[in-house]
């Protein structure tokens, strides 16, 4: 008798325990999560699901425009949401790390996710015509062109600046340099003097401005030309046209 007075006892101890937990959303994704629920008791609720087209981060050259891909987004029973796109904060002009913000909401919440927009100097912005200053020509030993033309090298860390240097009558040369996103380094190269009358070895380096418009380069140079022969190092800034 006493242990099935026992055993009624625990029973009803345990449904009383049972009956007490706390029931509600226990999903954490859920709009109306509750987190002291013990028990889920099927009500819970969603706001939109947005999915965004392409990739949560694009990487853009400056000054190269930018087009939102847009998103989608849905209820949980799959009906189609307006997803709201907030592209304000991407400046496509300077180098920086921009977020374009998509938002979706219904009767549940709002729910807010962003792709995320690294704008950067890289082998896109380099191709083009330049102008050129510098101080390198007036008998320095490095005249250089003042308008010449950089196309795309052999591969995405290679461009060339054609027509580099600046002769009596013409233009002459090009110049073979590699690129690390904003920083160009020109290795050591040399070039006949038109006439066979000498030699220019030369060599630089320089950095891209953030805006993808300029770029200056300080070249050391040995040219064994009569009269305008000689060693040193100049400067010179390139201005795309």
């Amino acid at each position: 008798m006493k242990k099935l007075i026992y055993i009624l006892l625990v029973s009803s101890l345990s449904i009383g325990m049972n009956s007490c937990k706390k029931k509600g959303c226990m999903d954490v994704g859920a709009a109306n999560y509750d987190a002291d629920a013990k028990k889920d008791d099927g009500s819970c609720v969603y706001s939109p699901i947005i999915t965004i087209n392409g990739d949560n981060v694009m990487t853009i050259s400056v000054g190269s425009g930018y087009t939102d891909l847009g998103a989608t987004a849905a209820n949980s029973d799959g009906s189609s949401v307006t997803v709201i796109v907030d592209s304000s904060m991407v400046n496509d002009s300077v180098v920086g790390s921009f977020i374009v913000v998509y938002s979706a909401s219904n009767e549940h919440g709002t729910t807010e996710t962003i792709r995320t927009v690294n704008v950067v100097v890289n082998h896109e912005c380099w191709p083009g015509n330049w102008d050129v200053t510098n101080n390198c020509g007036g008998g320095t030993g490095l005249g250089l062109n003042s308008t010449p033309n950089i196309i795309a090298g052999a591969n995405d860390n290679q461009i060339l600046i054609n027509d580099f240097f600046s002769g009596v009558t013409s233009t002459y040369g090009t110049a073979i340099c590699d690129i690390d996103g904003a920083t160009i380094t020109v290795p050591s190269s040399s070039e006949s003097a038109p006439g066979g009358l000498g030699t220019i070895t030369y060599e630089g380096f320089g950095t891209m401005a953030d805006d993808g418009k300029t770029f200056t380069i300080t070249y050391v140079y040995s040219n064994s030309t009569p009269i305008t022969g000689g060693s040193g190092s100049c400067d010179a800034t390139y201005t795309k046209q």
